[in-house]
Parts: C-alpha cells; structure tokens; sequence
C-alpha cells in the first residue's frame, strides 16, 4: 500500500512540474514541432500562455506550451524547439514552410 502511495505522489509530482522536469532532464531531447495557433491564449502573468497541437519532423502529433509577450493572430505559423513539454524557442515561418499533419 505504501508504495503505491509514492507512485502515486510522484506521478503527481511529474504531472504538476512537468516542464521544469522536461526542461533538466537530459534523455528527452530538443525538437522541432511545427504549429499554427489555433487556441485563444491564456493570461499567464501579463504574458500570452500557449497550448497548441503541433507535428514534428517525423510526422508525429505534440502537444507544446509556450508563451509569448505579444498577442499572436489565429492562423499564425510558428516553428517551435521543444523538449518535452518545455519550449526552448520559437520561429515565425512563411505558411509555405509548413509541414502537413
């Protein structure tokens, strides 16, 4: 019973800190997800919170999180570097250099 109590608080854990965790750990690696903003930001503490559903280089669907000081148009393209859930960088890029879903 117990160690299914600190399974379950260290999931927990991973769920709530999930970015930080993303951001150090050095197996997941960096990324490119290509995006085009869909969602209405979040208010993230004067800044613009992001969670988007992007493809990477491989074809394979991400979901990203990134935030930005601007408000971003729905439609726009963005190239994103991730790792994991964390956002390392974000590119506008021309619609042209989309890749498809």
């Amino acid at each position: 019973m117990s160690c299914l109590v600190v399974v379950v608080a260290f999931a927990g854990l991973y769920l709530l800190f999930r970015e930080p965790f993303d951001r150090f750990n050095p197996w997941i690696e960096q990324e490119y997800v290509y995006v085009e903003v869909q969602n209405e930001p979040a208010d993230d503490d004067g800044r613009y919170k992001y969670r988007e559903q992007g493809v990477t280089e491989s074809g394979e669907t991400k979901r990203v999180v990134f935030t930005t000081s601007t408000r971003l148009d729905q439609g726009t393209p963005l190239k994103v570097l991730a790792k994991g859930t964390y956002t390392v960088e974000y590119t506008f890029i021309n619609e042209d250099e989309m890749l498809s879903k």
